[in-house]
């Protein structure tokens, strides 16, 4: 999946992977989220995602200008949820905007686990 547009200066095209990695740091900059998930298809177990592996929790989809986006995260046992969730919509939809000119249609969140952080 690519994203493409032209200005004066010429064609540029932003890999769908690209903005995963977006959403997936900008989720990880959000309060109460302690990572990103992958699930088992074979088994159905939920795993915390490291670092660098981020992107296995969000899907991007690209039909024309729309972009449309599924995180899998984890949060932190004793936050709200949906204040979470609100948060990294909105937040999501900033950095997209605002780094790569991008317009979300659609954010799906899907909260695959809780877990306590241990600090």
């Amino acid at each position: 999946m690519v994203k493409n547009f032209s200005n004066e200066y010429g064609k540029v095209i932003i890999e769908g992977e690209v903005i995963a990695q977006v959403g997936g740091i900008a989720a990880m900059e959000c309060y109460g989220i302690v990572g990103m998930a992958a699930r088992s298809v074979k088994d159905g177990i939920v795993t915390l995602l490291r670092r660098d592996n981020i992107t296995k929790g969000v899907f991007v989809q690209i039909e024309g200008d729309n972009v449309d986006i599924e995180l899998h995260i984890i949060v932190e046992y004793g936050t709200k949820i949906s204040a979470i969730t609100d948060n990294l919509i909105s937040t999501i939809k900033y950095k997209l905007k605002d780094m790569l000119d991008l317009q979300v249609r659609s954010i799906k969140i899907y909260v695959e686990g809780v877990r306590v952080d241990h600090h």
